[in-house]
């Protein structure tokens, strides 16, 4: 298989950047190691209805995602943040109106974020995307490069994009000739964003909580959920309520204990109604490992300051570009971040590109 651009990755950086070159008229092939494309956005499906178990926020201030889900005519809606706030301390103790609402301000999806996934995929021909093709290498050659998968497609361009964790392409891809010992060092020193998080999600058929007069947003002390807010969709039901594991992941391997754990305490936050859901679900990303590696077991205290490397500029004389929203400048880490990324890559491929012609 013979293109001009090779993009790794079926994130919404590489997703993003595939439609940025498709209206451009630039022939590319996007290979995804998945048997899926969203990368860290991924949904929950129950009763027809999506919730988000990756990225679940965008926020004002926010241009390209915003931009995006105008041209795709996607509904976003702010998140619930009406009535009492909850905190629970070190011992269990509930209290009221204690806290503060994190996410107040920021807006939601509709369908979740898997829905503008589809509408960027359904945005250009479907010959062009991969699913389940892991890169196994990507080498250097006179006229470009050349990648091949774990299961032997090869695939020569004229330069590739990875649109990927660095850490993961640093662990998953064998580079030739290997990149030098700086540029592989500060691939593998790029945090991977929410790589060690975990994300529990119950969901009822009524919005008990609502009811009560709580808003769904609690924090607490005593876990194993840290933060916890209403995830329930724009109108209608089901309803539900999403909470950030704090247990750190070497800890969280037994998902039946800490599934107990997650129901005492939303018995202890929201009542006895929380103790039933019509369904329960964890998504722990810190054993995805198409996000996280090894490295990324270590919890992060703090967003880290993202960005491009300097010497991960001009890989393999321009025709290795790095994407994904750990390079994103301003907005690294967000979803903002990756089509940030995306079209900072985009920039450096058409630039390339006249300057070639």
């Amino acid at each position: 298989m013979e293109t001009d651009v090779l993009i790794i990755g079926g994130g919404l950086s590489g997703l993003y950047l595939a439609d940025q070159l498709n209206r451009a008229g630039v022939d590319f092939q996007l290979l995804e190691a998945r048997d899926r494309f969203g990368g860290r956005i991924s949904t929950f499906s129950h009763m027809k209805q999506e919730f988000d178990l990756g990225p679940a926020w965008f926020w004002p201030g926010q241009p390209r995602i915003s931009s995006l889900v105008d041209r795709f005519s996607l509904r976003k809606f702010d998140q619930y943040s009406i009535g009492i706030l909850s905190y629970e301390d070190e011992r269990g103790h509930v209290q009221r109106g204690e806290g503060f609402a994190s996410m107040q301000g920021s807006w939601r999806l509709e369908g979740g974020f898997q829905a503008l996934i589809h509408a960027l995929r359904a945005s250009f021909p479907e010959d062009r995307l991969h699913l389940s093709m892991a890169l196994k290498s990507l080498s250097q050659e006179e006229d470009g490069v050349i990648g091949v998968t774990v299961n032997g497609l090869r695939v020569r361009a004229t330069r590739a994009v990875l649109c990927l964790p660095p850490r993961v392409a640093a662990e998953k891809i064998v580079f030739n000739p290997p990149l030098t010992q700086p540029a592989q060092k500060a691939m593998e020193d790029v945090p991977t964003w929410m790589a060690g998080q975990a994300k529990a999600l119950a969901v009822f058929d009524r919005p008990f909580w609502r009811e009560a007069g709580l808003s769904g947003d609690a924090m607490s002390r005593m876990g194993p959920m840290v933060e916890i807010h209403d995830a329930s969709p724009v109108e209608n039901g089901p309803y539900a309520l999403f909470g950030f594991i704090g247990v750190p992941p070497q800890h969280r391997r037994d998902q039946d204990r800490l599934k107990e754990q997650i129901l005492a305490q939303l018995v202890r936050l929201f009542g006895d109604d929380a103790g039933a859901p019509i369904a329960l679900t964890l998504k722990d990303w810190a054993s995805d490992p198409w996000t996280s590696t090894p490295l990324d077991q270590a919890p992060l205290y703090a967003h880290p300051h993202y960005g491009l490397p300097p010497v991960l500029r001009d890989l393999w004389d321009g025709s290795l570009v790095m994407s994904g929203t750990e390079v994103g400048s301003q907005f690294g880490g967000f979803l903002e971040g990756a089509l940030e990324a995306a079209e900072d890559s985009f920039s450096a491929l058409m630039k390339d590109q006249q300057s070639g012609s």
